[in-house]
């Protein structure tokens, strides 16, 4: 049975109220199996990969398999938003409508389960989106090689547009992320005697303001990229010289070619500052999945046109966002588009206020089943 808009709201509550943390989704993933397995499965099959589920639908046609993947953790946030159905798990919720895609994934697999596709399709529940890399993992992990994506697809809702609206645009969408670690390592002692300590509170400092040179000296002024440093920690009172300072930052940059250029201006900095103030320095310049969401010309070309052209959509070409999705590594791998589906909430993604509207449910499940029906019409002809 296809979900209505009543069952598909249902269900969005039921998984608002059990987020979980990445590779630690075992209710959700059980919720997500017991809705699956009431679909009819004449071309359904599907495998558990850790927590994460991937579905396959026999097409008509063999020859091509278009793949659909929606994340399924939550954040460690408490949530604040009053509503009836908050998540039960305590300092844990879906601020980042991980819930909402979820739901219209269900949605669209329902239909493709009672009306067989043209052509394969494989949806992937991933896991851990937030924190470690899911879908680099999942891909990593083998567990996709037999009913591999030709082409894939996936959204995220989006806070400023209005509930139902779906935003894209050709080239980069999110950028890519790298976390910054930098320990540097010298010598504690008296405040009294400097000279026989190597304080890190003066060289994590400098390390700090050289970074701030990368993106105003190393970053071509047309293209985008941020350096943010937001933790340093060091020392323990003010009379005694530190031997130890720990920032934590981030990189953002809209390509791959861009971020590796921080990354190295980042180490190539640290090593420096290590060199000058006779310390030691540990960088861990971490990146994991987190590639710039970089659409495929073709199949965005042929997604703007469909909603663009459909009476049924409200369609709004997008700018690119700072923020990270690791959907960027499975683009590294396998053409396809990312793409906004607004839930219109004066609140931000990751909010402990974050309520989407979910009437954008329903409107998102009839624009991507349209699309997907279309896109395998032209391809399978």
């Amino acid at each position: 049975m296809v979900l209505t808009e009543k069952e598909l709201i249902k269900i969005r509550r039921e998984l608002h109220q059990i987020p979980e943390i990445g590779m630690e989704e075992f209710e959700t993933q059980k919720k997500l199996l017991s809705i699956i397995e009431t679909m009819p499965n004449k071309w359904l099959f599907l495998k558990v990969w850790k927590t994460a589920i991937i579905v396959h639908l026999t097409g008509k046609d063999k020859t091509h398999t278009v793949g659909y993947r929606t994340d399924i953790d939550g954040l460690p946030v408490t949530e604040e938003t009053g509503l009836s159905f908050s998540s039960i798990h305590e300092g844990k919720m879906h601020a980042c409508g991980h819930d909402i895609h979820m739901t219209v994934a269900l949605g669209i697999l329902s239909y493709f389960a009672e009306n067989q596709p043209d052509l394969n399709m494989t949806f992937i529940f991933q896991p851990a989106e937030e924190n470690a890399s899911g879908g680099k993992q999942l891909y990593e992990s083998g567990e996709l090689d037999e009913w591999m994506p030709d082409e894939i697809y996936a959204f995220h809702d989006n806070p400023e547009l209005k509930a139902g609206v779906i935003g894209c645009r050709q080239g980069t969408l999110f950028a890519g992320t790298c976390e910054i670690h930098a320990t540097f390592i010298g010598k504690s002692g008296h405040a009294a005697f400097p000279h026989n300590a190597n304080d890190m509170v003066v060289a994590g400092a400098y390390f700090v303001t050289q970074v701030q040179s990368i993106v105003s000296r190393n970053v071509d002024p047309i293209q985008a990229g941020v350096v943010t440093l937001g933790r340093f920690s060091s020392g323990t009172t003010g009379n005694i010289i530190a031997g130890r300072a720990q920032i934590d930052g981030t990189i953002r940059a809209l390509t791959q070619e861009m971020n590796l250029l921080i990354q190295k201006r980042v180490r190539k900095i640290a090593e420096s500052v290590a060199l000058a103030f006779d310390c030691k320095v540990e960088l861990d310049l971490h990146q994991g999945g987190y590639y710039p969401v970089e659409n495929n010309q073709e199949t965005t070309e042929a997604f703007i046109n469909y909603m663009s052209n459909s009476a049924d959509v409200v369609f709004k070409e997008t700018k690119p966002a700072m923020t990270g999705e690791d959907f960027g590594f499975l683009l590294s791998k396998i053409p396809g588009t990312m793409f906004w589906l607004g839930v219109e909430s004066p609140y931000s993604l990751h909010s402990e206020h974050l309520a989407p509207k979910e009437e954008a449910i329903h409107k998102g499940v009839s624009a991507i089943i349209g699309f997907l029906k279309e896109r395998m019409n032209l391809i399978g002809k």
